[in-house]
């Protein structure tokens, strides 16, 4: 089987988690998923299976959107509520939405993020992670992400027996984004120490959250055995690309990993996605030095 599946992954389970329970159900090993979502997360994560798995990057291009709440008043060491509190000031009076607003647009557009001591990325080989489990320091390197909006869902709520104050979001944001991030950020625009306090992603990979299943939905439907029902085609994630359909001559070129010239395509865009029996095989990219397309990806070339 080949095909994308877009898992809803519950609160207490990893992405890991996920493609290893999808891997029994398939009774497959090649799986993969396309953006991780922490533990305390939930919502929309794409699960490849089989030759799906050669888009993943595919995938992780596309636009993704969040939902979810921030507190004004403390910081934590992970910037979500599974950290040690490391700052704490407690707000005498809230910020309007006005305020909130006009720090949100601000951290709108191209930014420069410098990821969580608490994440997965490597530097010299080692996760973040790990550094912050034993308590040595290393240089985290920024990030170029793209935010296309930050705004507020619900009328903000402050406590004046706590000191804190929640703030209800939404953002639409490119890959590589981290929100817990975007939430401490947002905190020292306004000057206060902030934290990610609840998040929930609501799209990803084109796939929204209406579209997601259970796990234990997929195995209900593999014991019912219409597990392949529920897959969508490789193609589902190069819906953004000009696509060409090839004929049986052009065929038998590119599985040989042959060029094509434009006019042989009547193509114009940068990527292009090579069709033949109504099935993506594989990505092509022009070459503007050589004046050709060659390949990119290779999919499915039997």
């Amino acid at each position: 089987m080949d095909g994308i599946i877009p898992v809803y992954k519950e609160r207490g389970m990893t992405s890991t988690d996920c493609v290893f329970k999808c891997r029994k159900i398939f009774k497959m090993r090649r799986i993969g998923h396309s953006g991780t979502l922490d533990p305390n997360v939930d919502g929309v994560l794409p699960i490849c299976v089989g030759k799906a798995t050669k888009v993943v990057n595919y995938l992780m291009d596309s636009g993704k959107i969040y939902i979810g709440e921030i507190t004004l008043g403390f910081s934590t060491t992970t910037e979500d509520l599974d950290g040690e509190i490391v700052d704490k000031r407690l707000l005498d009076e809230p910020f309007t939405s006005e305020e909130i607003n006009d720090k949100m647009d601000e951290l709108t557009g191209d930014l420069i993020q410098i990821p969580p001591m608490y994440s997965a990325i490597k530097v010299k080989g080692r996760r973040l992670y790990d550094y912050a489990r034993s308590g040595d320091s290393v240089e985290r390197p920024e990030r170029n992400v793209h935010i296309e909006y930050f705004k507020q869902t619900n009328k903000t709520v402050f406590d004046s027996k706590s000191g804190y104050q929640k703030i209800y979001f939404e953002v639409g944001c490119g890959k590589g984004t981290y929100i817990r991030t975007l939430a401490v950020d947002l905190g020292r625009k306004l000057g206060v120490p902030a934290v990610m306090s609840d998040l929930s992603r609501l799209s990803s990979g084109g796939f929204t959250i209406g579209q997601a299943v259970k796990i234990s939905e997929l195995e209900q439907a593999a014991k019912s055995g219409n597990l392949e029902e529920r897959l969508y085609p490789v193609d589902y994630a190069l819906q953004k690309y000009f696509h060409i359909e090839l004929n049986e001559k052009q065929w038998e070129i590119i599985r040989n990993g042959g060029f094509l010239f434009p006019d042989e395509v009547n193509g114009t865009a940068e990527k292009i996605v090579l069709m033949y029996q109504n099935r993506a095989r594989c990505i092509y990219r022009y070459n503007e030095e050589k004046k050709r397309y060659q390949p990119e990806q290779m999919i499915d070339l039997t």
